[in-house]
């Protein structure tokens, strides 16, 4: 992963020099500058282009993960008309670049991204239907003047969009590189692409399945649905640096670094996967996922934190995350310390479980799903929001501190194929047509039953969800919301809805989080791209987003 940042001109025009804080910058200074916001993104190049008469800046903040010797951006074609800048991994590229050589005679990538310029110069805008990945990118075309800017179906890679005084469109990775240059700032819609000159961009793509619009009918078959998930992590495996896999101890980041760790064992018998595991000392998750690292003889390291240490980072968490969503903030602080640690040991990407409570239905308040059409729908939504929770999390802690995260069970296909299986088949509780033994009741039954021979302990495999910002140890939330909480007084509280007009903020611990946004990006359109994650109050569930909140949660002191 990588940092993009573009500025094209409304008219194609060069753009005059401007003043930010009393300083003249031209073109390339300003897009520099403000580029700079975002780059921990990429600490290992930075690649500026520019086309002053067309009012072109195109930068890009290099991780090297793939193509680390020729890999660097902005990529221009042998004609120098199309300027790309991408941020992702193209997962089909070999696929891709064996084709484009067959059309060719000969076609060496400089990089898995490197393909979306060579499949434009065959496809124009239509390219979005050959590749599958985790993406946004930007690319130019200098004879035409037109813009196409697009990003992966779920959002995995982050994305914003904004617009200055002067109608010019700017394109950022995080939102910091925008606010203080552009009147309106928004988020681009996962699953869509967008095509033409500034000013009359036109949608040209999007990402559309029968599952989002029908409630699916078809049974789980658990041989195929392991088989789908297995290739999906062999395709995440594609580097050319050091891996790792977090590794919390429950079922989804569990299965992830086992089915890694046999996959690069056909290549290396004596391969052991590095495993990072977080919390407080004696959190619920340490003995899990130390009963996973023995089993899978992983090379495991866990990091243990003090609540102060975490504490200290919270005006640091929004600034990264770019949200004052209060479930986000909590779990991301623990997740912050574990990124810094992680990048001391050399490692660049890591593997981990997120999307899987999203596409099977994990979370604990999806037991109060009152039928199988709501719950359904209620994945649907999730699934259609991961870029404003799990992802964007995801995707910016771990890039806080220059290391790219993969996650297996958002690939394409895999998810395409979980979402239609049938509602009955992966609701919990009594309405699961598995039946009423204990085990066909747990949340996210056909994922755990799939894998149910020789990938995991039982004791793991069958492990209740243990949610993130819990199972780092019960005193986390508690001692996060209490800070909080004391940081805002009842009159200040009092006059939320007058401060906070938009998403009020109702507590005070969630006051605090939109107070410190607010001083960081100033603004009705910033504070607009945040949705905030809350169970479904409308089923009886509790607003606090903590699974230990929710009825069926079952405390694991030990």
């Amino acid at each position: 992963m990588c940092g993009i940042f573009s500025i094209f001109s409304k008219d194609g025009e060069p753009i005059p020099t401007q003043i930010i804080h009393g300083s003249k910058h031209s073109l390339r200074e300003l897009a520099y500058r403000q580029s700079g916001k975002q780059r921990h993104r990429g600490p290992d190049s930075t690649g500026v282009y520019v086309i002053p008469s067309d009012g072109v800046a195109m930068v890009h903040e290099r991780l090297r993960i793939v193509g680390v010797e020729m890999g660097d951006q902005p990529f221009v074609s042998d004609d120098g008309n199309l300027i790309l800048v991408a941020n992702g991994e193209i997962y089909n590229y070999f696929e891709i670049s064996a084709e484009i050589a067959k059309k060719r005679g000969s076609y060496s990538p400089k990089s898995d991204c490197h393909v979306i310029l060579e499949l434009y110069q065959d496809y124009g805008k239509d390219l979005l239907h050959y590749i599958t990945g985790m993406f946004a990118f930007a690319l130019y075309d200098r004879k035409t003047k037109e813009v196409l800017i697009a990003r992966d179906p779920f959002g995995i890679i982050p994305m914003y969009v904004g617009e200055d005084a002067s109608g010019n469109l700017w394109v950022a990775s995080e939102m910091k590189c925008l606010v203080d240059t552009c009147s309106k700032v928004e988020t681009f819609t996962p699953g869509e692409a967008r095509f033409g000159k500034v000013g009359d961009l036109k949608t040209c793509w999007q990402f559309q399945e029968s599952w989002i619009r029908e409630v699916p009918t078809q049974t789980c078959d658990l041989a195929l649905l392991r088989a789908n998930l297995e290739s999906a992590v062999r395709s995440h495996l594609q580097c050319d640096v050091h891996l790792g896999a977090l590794l919390s101890g429950g079922v989804d980041s569990s299965l992830i670094a086992s089915i890694a760790t046999k996959i690069m064992r056909e290549r290396d018998p004596n391969f052991r996967l590095k495993t990072f595991s977080v919390g407080l000392k004696d959190a619920p998750d340490f003995q899990a996922a130390r009963s996973v690292a023995k089993y899978i003889n992983s090379d495991h390291k866990e990091i243990i934190f003090e609540i102060d240490e975490a504490l200290d980072g919270i005006r640091d968490i929004v600034y990264h995350l770019e949200t004052y969503d209060v479930t986000t903030v909590r779990c991301s602080l623990p997740m912050l310390l574990l990124a810094r640690y992680i990048k001391s040991t050399g490692i660049k990407m890591i593997l981990s479980g997120e999307g899987a409570d999203e596409i099977f239905g994990g979370y604990l308040y999806f037991h109060k799903a009152p039928g199988y059409k709501d719950f359904h729908e209620e994945l649907v939504k999730r699934v259609r929001q991961l870029h404003l929770s799990d992802c964007l999390r995801a995707n910016k802690v771990a890039m806080a501190k220059g290391v790219e995260l993969r996650v297996p069970f958002l690939d394409t296909g895999f998810v395409n194929h979980v979402m239609q299986i049938r509602p009955e088949d992966k609701i919990p509780g009594p309405l699961n047509k598995f039946g009423e033994e204990q085990k066909k009741r747990l949340e996210k039954y056909v994922l755990r039953a799939a894998f149910a021979d020789n990938y995991l302990p039982d004791e793991v495999l069958w492990r209740q969800k243990e949610q993130f910002s819990d199972g780092v140890g019960y005193d986390w939330i508690d001692s996060i919301r209490r800070v909080a909480t004391s940081h805002v007084s009842d009159e200040e509280f009092a006059g939320a809805v007058l401060r906070f007009p938009f998403n009020t903020p109702t507590t005070k611990e969630a006051f605090y989080y939109r107070c410190i946004f607010a001083e960081q990006f100033p603004g009705e359109s910033a504070a607009r791209t945040v949705v905030r994650w809350v169970p479904r109050l409308d089923w009886g569930c509790p607003e606090d987003p903590s699974g230990r909140a929710q009825a069926v949660h079952q405390f694991n002191e030990d």
